[in-house]
């Protein structure tokens, strides 16, 4: 049986094609389906709307109401708890992705040796200023963090369950929960798609929400702001080096008249230098405390399999 996770916040408009999209997997999937929503906090009516219709479907499912808006990735999360099926599968309320994408992930899982499938936008029906944002950040974050995240990003994906389990191991508050896809690594394989355009109500994805989603997808998986700390530290304090002899050099040469001046800039340069690679150095023992109250496991045995000695 396949389990579908829809994370609901603001979806009061697109409920109803939801539905009928669902009834017609149902029908594809031959009824071994099961749809989990959990509806985050959200401030409209999903959760009256929802109680009230679900009862008179054909496809199992369960309605989840969180106390409050924790975000679409604790939303996942929680559907993964609840889920009862073999494999699962998370598609947003708002229908921008192609809901035929989950029979095509999860015949995929049925079919071939892979253990997570991961759909990649080649396309989307987005404003230029959002989509140039999109592709900025996504490039920036393949090219330092996790290099193995498609260049257009990943809004849907379906696993098996080894891969769910694995997944819910992994308790973090402030992480990406497409990061740690990635780094649980497993077998893995992608689909292409191309995102739709909304035809209901407005994102919830807000200016703030990115902003504290890259914080997130950064400072949970890289030490990188730490490491520039250092470089850059290191490469000051080499320059203030090399201008601290042309300052002297100045100074001994009567080029400097102003009393005090050079001491003042050497200090200044060679001071905040030392400081910027002081924080660096703080930072990577921090950086390595941090990693360890994650409880991330030390590695991840994807199969273990024993024989018996030949008689």
């Amino acid at each position: 049986m396949l389990t579908l996770v829809i994370p609901v916040y603001r979806n009061e408009g697109s409920l109803s094609d939801l539905i009928s999209v669902i009834d017609q997997l149902n029908d594809q999937l031959q009824q071994n389906l099961e749809v989990v929503f959990v509806v985050d906090g959200s401030p409209d009516n999903c959760y009256e709307i929802l109680r009230k219709d679900l009862p008179t479907r054909k496809f199992r499912s369960q309605l989840i109401l969180l106390s409050r808006n924790f975000g679409s990735f604790m939303a996942i999360r929680t559907g993964f708890q609840f889920g009862n099926g073999d494999r699962f599968a998370v598609m947003a309320a708002d229908l921008q992705e192609p809901p035929e994408l989950i029979n095509e992930m999860n015949t995929i899982l049925m079919s071939q040796e892979v253990d997570v499938v991961v759909g990649v936008r080649e396309g989307r029906d987005d404003p230029l200023l959002s989509r140039l944002a999109s592709k900025a950040f996504w490039g920036l974050y393949r090219r330092y963090v996790v290099p193995e995240i498609p260049l257009g990003g990943v809004d849907m994906f379906a696993c098996n369950k080894p891969f769910r389990d694995t997944l819910l191991t992994l308790e973090e508050r402030h992480s990406s929960l497409i990061a740690q896809i990635f780094w649980l690594g497993f077998r893995r394989t992608t689909v292409q798609y191309k995102r739709q355009k909304r035809q209901h109500g407005k994102s919830a994805w807000t200016l703030r929400k990115k902003i504290n989603y890259m914080m997130d997808s950064v400072f949970a998986f890289t030490d990188l702001p730490i490491r520039l700390l250092i470089r850059v530290g290191a490469a000051g304090s080499i320059l203030a080096f090399l201008f601290g002899l042309i300052v002297v050099w100045a100074k001994l040469h009567g080029e400097i008249t102003v009393p005090g001046y050079a001491v003042t800039i050497l200090m200044i340069t060679l001071l905040g230098s030392l400081n910027l690679m002081g924080l660096g150095i703080v930072g990577s023992y921090a950086w390595r405390t941090y990693e360890n109250t994650k409880n991330r496991p030390l590695a991840i045995p994807m199969r273990v399999e024993q024989y018996g000695g030949l008689a």
